[in-house]
């Protein structure tokens, strides 16, 4: 019967939390502040600290923004580019202790929102842009949808990531989210579209049809669980 610690690696903050051995929350989600630079030893060392200030946990699982094979990060647009090749499985088990999984942020936050049915894609909103696609329930790892083109030389992320959001205001921002999640059931034709991250709270007021979900930001640490029970 293991407790899971979760986290989540973002490019403005990082969280975690202790799940039990059912996926219930044996604290209260703990953040800080990305670190910058966002090296690996930067986060690694917050991680550390946040760790040390809840409770008892046997195995680790942890949400990644980018490329990630067998726990080797092989991209991170939205932090340190020192991460590439960097081993963040062996590392946090060395330095924490523990057994660790390692997978890409949305595949992570997927595993906590889909239902196991049909074709399922999950987006989330934050720094970046975050997609993952799901088949019965079957992860299909590492889409990195948000840094191919999407309109007039802007990729996906260039469109809908925080500076865009910034740089357009609110209104704007969501008609923009809207065009994307249009071009993906084109693309995709997906039965269910799960929405997440930071910047999800935004859409609150949308209207959206029964085939679209909001989610809190904080699937992208309970989604930890389900990583381990996964693999």
């Amino acid at each position: 019967m293991a407790n899971t610690l979760c986290i989540d690696i973002g490019g403005t903050g990082v969280k975690l939390i202790v799940l039990d051995s059912k996926g219930s929350e044996l604290c209260d989600r703990q953040r800080q502040d990305t670190p910058q630079p966002a090296t690996s030893e930067s986060i690694v060392g917050v991680i550390e600290k946040l760790s040390s200030e809840v409770p008892h946990f046997d195995r680790i699982a942890v949400g990644f923004p980018g490329v990630v094979r067998h726990g080797i990060v092989e991209t991170a647009v939205n932090l340190d580019r020192s991460w590439s090749g960097t081993n963040l499985a062996a590392l946090l088990n060395e330095r924490l202790g523990k057994p660790t999984h390692v997978a890409n942020d949305a595949d992570v936050q997927g595993y906590g929102c889909v239902s196991g049915h049909g074709v399922e894609m999950v987006l989330t909103l934050g720094t970046g842009m975050g997609s993952a696609l799901f088949i019965d329930g079957c992860l299909v790892p590492n889409l990195e949808l948000a840094h191919h083109l999407f309109k007039k030389k802007k990729t996906y992320e260039d469109y809908v990531g925080r500076t865009a959001l910034e740089s357009v205001g609110k209104d704007k921002w969501i008609k923009r989210v809207d065009q994307v999640i249009s071009t993906t059931k084109h693309i995709w034709n997906w039965d269910h579209l799960h929405l997440g991250g930071g910047n999800s709270k935004l859409l609150k007021k949308v209207k959206f049809p029964d085939e679209i979900t909001l989610h809190s930001n904080k699937a992208g640490v309970l989604g930890g669980y389900y990583l381990w029970e996964n693999n």
